[in-house]
């Protein structure tokens, strides 16, 4: 559970309603036309949003650059470390090998009617912790294979895929937009995430399979040959290649650019792998005596791996629930379950099933962590500037104008927060925005909810975040490219999928609601 920095104990700004929400309003529009019309990085557009509301609000200008920096750290305080944990176990799993071998394993045992399901399900495990565009890169590549091999249509393994990705960066954490909606309405996370992962199951079923099957009758794609897997096998003896054999990637200027044959952004490239050196830039690399011999982690320790900080995770939920606090068992769970605690752990495991497993030195270990690092810098901003945005909200009364028009109106707290949500993804294209902004504006009815009504409030905003993706959204453009799709294609397929996403998935949330 994450604990947000309290408010000021005195107002932050004598406004009335109605400036309070002009304030509002003028402040996310900042934002919106910032991002979708000016494109100005989210980074920027959040710190100038939340200027625009607290100089509208009359908010003081110490108080406003106090209440933005509070949330900007406590906001990294909680989430930051968790999502960079998160990418490190996702870095291992990409570079060592075990996220392919993983999809091989499952894909090559299964054929005819049962692939979609099968890719749904590998994405689903394969997304618990990796990030949407990590998992697009690495397991597109194998659907445009696996559909080329086996004549299935390319949209009818293509959108299973895509639907157990989407899910689980939505729904369940350590993903970013999870983890920030938790912590803005102080929400437990292993109750959140075992929530998030019964109604991720028949999402992922009806968004999946069941609109893939649908679907693949009215948009058929055919995988880009120029995407298909040519990858050959790696070379030792320092990195050289024979004739013919392509050459590392280079600039204009000549200069190698660290990128392997194709072009592609591997954290961990063939040459370092058999030429660690000295990791000094610049430094001489001693190539006498590393060759490198890649093996492929094995199956089940990978799963396991990736499994290990959910499982520790859930096991403190249940322990909250099941036994008596100030057991040892139950201080032991509260410590192991602890999500920065099953992370590391997951890190740790990671670095000898996924990492020494393969063949990594411990130097290469230590360059595929730092080297994952790097590629999440800006969503940590991201999420850093949101959730200063949301701070000053709450700050300056925002969230508790809107909590007693909720209540007068006599509106569910699920709904307000899933319709806010939706309604600033739309407009910016960004699910991390909307959940920020969206978490912030509902944070004080959280307060008069109970723990799995809170944690289902968390859900009901990733939920709304992933609404109807379009052009204003990267993602859809990634999906159109890797998937070799027009703009019409693209919308009849990954933004509808998007929409089941959100609507089946705010479903499962009341259906929740109504249940506990």
């Amino acid at each position: 559970m994450f604990t947000l920095l309290a408010a000021p104990t005195e107002p932050a700004t004598n406004a009335g309603d109605a400036q309070l929400v002009v304030a509002a309003l003028l402040g996310i529009a900042a934002v919106v036309l910032l991002i979708a019309w000016g494109k100005v990085h989210p980074f920027l557009a959040l710190i100038l949003g939340a200027a625009v509301l607290g100089v509208v609000a009359a908010m003081a200008p110490d108080t406003m650059i106090e209440s933005f920096s509070a949330g900007v750290g406590s906001t990294v305080g909680g989430v930051g470390l968790l999502i960079a944990l998160g990418a490190m176990i996702g870095g291992l799993l990409a570079e060592s090998g075990g996220a392919d071998g993983i999809v091989n394993r499952v894909v090559g045992r299964v054929s005819g009617t049962a692939l979609p399901w099968a890719m749904a399900g590998v994405a689903a495990l394969i997304g618990l912790p990796l990030f949407f565009e990590v998992g697009v890169v690495l397991l597109v590549p194998i659907v445009l294979l696996v559909s080329l091999r086996t004549d299935v249509p390319l949209m009818k393994i293509g959108i299973p895929a895509l639907a157990g990705l989407s899910v689980l960066h939505g729904l369940v954490p350590p993903h970013p937009g999870p983890l920030v909606a938790i912590s803005s309405l102080d929400a437990d996370l292993g109750l959140t995430l075992g929530l998030g992962l019964i109604i991720a199951i028949p999402t992922v079923i009806v968004a999946g399979p069941v609109f893939g099957n649908f679907i693949a009758r009215y948009v058929p794609a055919t995988a880009p040959a120029a995407l298909l897997p040519t990858r050959q096998p790696a070379t030792t003896g320092g990195g050289r290649r024979g004739p013919g054999s392509p050459a590392v990637g280079r600039g204009s200027d000549g200069r190698d650019t660290g990128r392997g044959p194709a072009g592609d952004d591997d954290l961990l490239t063939d040459d370092d792998l058999v030429n660690p050196g000295s990791g000094r830039p610049g430094a001489p690399v001693d190539d006498s005596g590393t060759e490198t011999a890649r093996r492929t982690p094995r199956f089940w320790p990978a799963v396991l791996t990736v499994l290990l900080p959910v499982v520790l995770m859930l096991l403190r939920a249940v322990g909250e629930l099941t036994l008596t606090e100030g057991t040892v068992a139950r201080q032991a769970l509260d410590i192991a379950g602890a999500p920065i605690v099953a992370l590391l752990a997951g890190v740790i495991v990671a670095m000898f099933t996924l990492g020494y497993q393969a063949g990594f030195s411990r130097s290469q270990v230590s360059s595929v962590l730092g080297g994952s690092l790097p590629p999440i810098a800006g969503i940590l901003l991201i999420v850093a500037a949101g959730g200063g945005f949301k701070q000053v909200l709450v700050d300056a009364g925002v969230g508790d104008l809107v909590a007693d028009a909720a209540k007068d109106a006599n509106l569910s707290p699920l709904l307000l927060g899933w319709l806010v949500a939706v309604g600033i993804r739309v407009a910016t294209g960004s699910a991390t925005v909307a959940t920020i902004t969206a978490a912030g504006i509902v944070a004080p009815l959280a307060a008069t909810l109970d723990r799995p009504e809170v944690a289902l409030l968390a859900l009901a905003v990733g939920c709304g975040s992933l609404f109807f993706s379009h052009v204003n959204d990267a993602g859809f453009w990634l999906v159109k490219e890797y998937f070799g799709l027009t703009v019409g294609q693209t919308i009849k397929s990954w933004s509808v999928l998007e929409t089941i996403i959100s609507v089946v998935g705010f479903a499962g949330v009341l259906l929740l609601d109504l249940l506990l």
